[in-house]
């Protein structure tokens, strides 16, 4: 009997060479329309408009996390062989060390202006996103890396880790006293730092790394998210007791009830993980099918496309908007349980989550990618003003180009920059 048109007997999309070579052209798109907007001579990155064009040009504040990502991203540029993309790289290297770095106190600043800090608090979703940049940076020899490297780490081990947990606190004042009395706990920063963390232990081959990202995982998806049948729990108390009813006006960084995106973030990290442990863990594919399950089921709009932001304790959707970010990571994780537990249905939900993708995301006149799109996907600003990011697209767009064992980095090297 001969397959269903659309269905998925021709084999998977991410070896065939007309799609590797679309998404390719996707991630060049993205690189093009960031390494030449983005750019702040005055140090850092804008945030920019739908057209490409600053947001605020004259007075941008610049959260750590989008110069960090900038060069993570470069770097990977670098190893491509992308012509400028070093630049970019040097860029964001000197601004973290020159001016995010708190020379007084030490760690990182989360965010500042041509005058200086804007919010001098130590978060630890920053500091996760620091590691990042030093060792992406590292792969491709950056004169800053080691330093910032070490730096980083010991700032981390020594201020943020909390060793009774096997996790990190989540934010500090600029002098180090605990925020708000020290009393909350957020998985997305220890996400972000799993995900640094193997990189770091890719890049030096330090155990150390890998055995805390092990253990973040234990902690947010084995025993926390598997408690609740693979929901990713977002907030908690300072013990790491479950708080259902966590509100905070902050709807980007820590919204309310679960968040669909972050199940498949660690849907791939997970497998990531896995793989980079001597797929030791028997529990972490088992985790990985799970999230990705639940996710597609519970999170994804049947009728229109894209996962909706947020759902509450009773699995209905809560912030109905459509993210860019959850669909990046959804494309990403269905690659990744496609190589490692090949499926008809993680092929099938690759093929659903990219049709979205290029339907609604992807700003075909204006290039870049739409960050936010009502539930009816058309483009709208609650959340996101602009397009002020390529870390989750990029990646999005490159890793199914490149074996599925490790970070992109890491992926990029073995692979001597062949796609």
């Amino acid at each position: 009997m001969a397959p269903a048109i659309g269905g998925t007997g021709l084999g998977n999309w991410s070896a065939r060479a007309y799609h590797r070579n679309w998404l390719l052209a996707q991630a060049n798109g993205l690189f093009d329309f960031f390494q030449h907007n983005s750019i702040n001579p005055k140090g850092g990155f804008y945030d920019l408009d739908d057209h490409g064009k600053p947001l605020d040009a004259e007075g941008q504040v610049r959260s750590i996390h989008i110069a960090a990502r900038a060069v993570h991203c470069f770097s990977i540029g670098v190893l491509l062989g992308r012509p400028g993309a070093a630049s970019v790289v040097d860029h964001g290297m000197d601004y973290l060390w020159n001016h995010h770095r708190d020379k007084k106190n030490g760690g990182y600043f989360w965010s500042l202006d041509n005058d200086g800090p804007v919010d001098s608090n130590k978060q630890g979703y920053g500091h996760a996103f620091v590691l990042l940049a030093a060792s992406s940076a590292k792969t491709i020899g950056h004169p800053l890396a080691d330093g910032m490297l070490a730096d980083i780490t010991e700032i981390l081990n020594t201020k943020f880790w909390e060793a009774q947990h096997g996790a990190i606190a989540e934010e500090f004042t600029a002098d180090w006293q605990p925020l708000d009395g020290g009393a909350y706990r957020g998985q997305n920063s220890n996400m972000h730092l799993t995900e640094a963390l193997m990189a770091a232990f890719e890049a030096t081959g330090d155990k150390d790394y890998l055995a805390k990202a092990e253990s973040i995982a234990d902690l947010v998806i084995l025993r926390a998210a598997g408690s609740v049948g693979w929901r990713v729990a977002e907030h908690f108390s300072a013990d790491w007791a479950l708080d259902k009813n966590y509100y905070h006006p902050n709807e980007m960084f820590r919204p309310a009830g679960t968040t669909p995106g972050h199940w498949l973030e660690w849907a791939r990290l997970i497998l990531q993980l896995w793989s980079l442990g001597g797929k030791r863990h028997d529990w972490m594919p088992d985790a990985a099918k799970g999230l990705f399950s639940q996710s597609m089921a519970l999170g994804w709009d049947s009728r229109k496309g894209g996962f909706f932001y947020t759902l509450d304790w009773d699995d209905k959707p809560a912030k109905r908007n459509k993210l860019w970010w959850p669909a990046c990571e959804g494309a990403a994780a269905a690659h990744f349980l496609n190589e490692h537990l090949p499926s008809d249905f993680h092929e099938q939900s690759y093929r659903k989550i990219w049709n979205v993708i290029e339907r609604a995301f992807i700003d075909h006149e204006n290039r870049g990618w739409h960050e936010e799109l009502t539930e009816d996907l058309v483009p709208s600003h609650s959340l996101f003003p602009g397009k002020g990011d390529i870390y989750h697209a990029l990646q999005a767009c490159l890793i199914p180009l490149f074996p599925a064992a490790g970070s992109l980095t890491k992926g990029i090297i073995e692979a001597g920059g062949r796609i």
